[in-house]
């Protein structure tokens, strides 16, 4: 059957306290809104549809770039969820399969959860938990196997606040009945909302059936505030802590590294204490990350060695047995196998061909002020400690340059560059140079 998704990701969410949209708020370097739409895109919906409202320029913007078939709709008012998701169904006209209404504050769903949503053959199908603090939560009133209403707690008598089935608020159902069903919604509530949950005792009052697929708790977090938002942090990195080390990673401390939604790791990666992942990074098997990386928007190759204290940036490629030391930098650069930059070196918008050294302290000057130029190194050179690359320049294969050179220009295969100043040394002269400075500093101190 054909799954759509509506994502409703309107709210303002005041208790953040912020002017960013609730949805865009970070946990594992990504949007909430990504973290929810990964889940459902697991199920390869034919339609996405995600519901924005406060930002809503910039919630569709992310939106796209993290779904790009995804179709923004605008809730120009929230007056509830029901009202929510009735922008979205002229979006769905001529869809025919079942519907799955998700949170963009609610990111921790599992795809296998949402699987047995898209399964269940009820006419409606609600996401609920057992929780013990059931606090105000909607509750879900059921009779045998059959869910007869959502009840808001505020709208709840005592004996159904007493329930501990509690409303996830994510409900799945027919393209078709949803669509009746949220037309027939009432605002007659204390809150004078349109609430989605209501079509429950609509389904039901039809003599359809309505059905519980239950999930953990911790499943069903929602990010209100900015203590749950540290909450949800911490919730996800032990999460994927936990995943990486199943999968054949070795951490030394895992509790100091720190994950992206989208970081892969290969097995046998080996990663030291205080490494940050950032968006995009990709670390195949055998690669070793020392102690108090940075990384982010690299491709690390197997056999790889990266650190400590270096850090990769975004367009960074490492190729197999690529050794990268500590303090250096390397940015929108393709490291072929084999390179060697062992320490205080900084590698932008460079080509580095094979088996090529990089000497401590090299530099690719690679912005004029206005532009940004490419550093061309050939395989097997050895670029002499100190060397500045002034960018656009080239260095052939098999080329050296001598320590503390300033390169302009091309250099031919199998040459040597030297482009420093020629040292001149004047005997004698220190001496009384340092003698001079210290009557000057002693005639200094005593004016004062």
């Amino acid at each position: 059957m054909a799954i759509a998704l509506i994502t409703l990701a309107a709210g303002q969410g005041t208790r953040m306290m912020s002017d960013l949209p609730k949805v865009l708020h970070q946990i594992g370097r990504a949007p909430l809104l990504a973290h929810a739409l990964a889940s459902a895109r697991s199920l390869e919906p034919a339609r996405v549809i995600v519901v924005a409202g406060h930002g809503a320029d910039q919630v569709g913007k992310a939106a796209v770039k993290i779904a790009p078939e995804a179709e923004i709709v605008l809730q120009e008012e929230q007056l509830g969820t029901g009202h929510a998701v009735a922008q979205a169904l002229p979006a769905l006209e001529g869809f025919e399969g079942r519907v799955i209404v998700l949170y963009g504050d609610t990111p921790f769903i599992a795809p296998e959860t949402l699987a047995q949503m898209a399964a269940s053959d009820a006419a409606v199908t609600v996401l609920g938990f057992e929780t013990a603090d059931p606090g105000r939560y909607g509750r879900l009133v059921t009779q045998g196997a059959m869910l007869e209403r959502i009840v808001e707690f505020k709208d709840a008598t005592d004996e159904e606040r007493a329930i501990t089935l509690c409303n996830s608020g994510v409900i799945a159902c027919d393209a078709a009945l949803l669509g009746a069903l949220v037309t027939g919604l009432s605002n007659d509530n204390a809150s004078g909302e349109y609430y989605l949950t209501d079509i429950v005792a609509a389904a039901r009052a039809r003599g359809l059936t309505a059905q519980v697929v239950t999930c953990d708790e911790a499943e069903t977090l929602g990010i209100n505030t900015r203590a749950e938002l540290a909450r949800a942090e911490a919730q996800f990195q032990a999460r994927a802590r936990a995943e990486a080390l199943e999968n054949g990673v070795t951490m030394v401390d895992p509790q100091t590294v720190y994950f992206a939604l989208d970081t892969y790791l290969g097995s046998d990666v080996v990663i030291g204490p205080n490494v940050v992942f950032g968006p995009d990074v990709t670390v195949e098997s055998g690669a070793q990350i020392e102690a108090f990386c940075h990384l982010e928007g690299c491709h690390i190759s197997r056999g790889a060695t990266v650190g400590p204290f270096a850090r990769l940036r975004p367009g960074a490629e490492l190729a197999e047995d690529v050794h990268i030391g500590n303090f250096v930098e390397v940015k929108n650069s393709v490291l072929a196998e084999g390179v060697k930059v062992g320490h205080l070196t900084y590698l932008g918008d460079a080509d580095i061909g094979a088996h090529t050294n990089i000497g401590a302290g090299t530099v690719t000057c690679n912005y004029d002020g206005v532009m940004k130029h490419r550093t061309a190194i050939g395989a097997q050179a050895f670029i002499g400690s100190d060397t500045m690359l002034v960018a656009p320049v080239t260095v052939g294969d098999g080329a050296l340059t001598g320590s503390g050179s300033v390169i302009t220009e091309d250099v031919p295969a199998d040459a040597i560059a030297l482009g420093r100043a020629k040292q001149v040394n004047r005997n004698g002269l220190a001496g009384k140079l340092f003698s001079k400075l210290r009557a000057e500093k002693e005639r200094m101190k005593k004016g004062s």
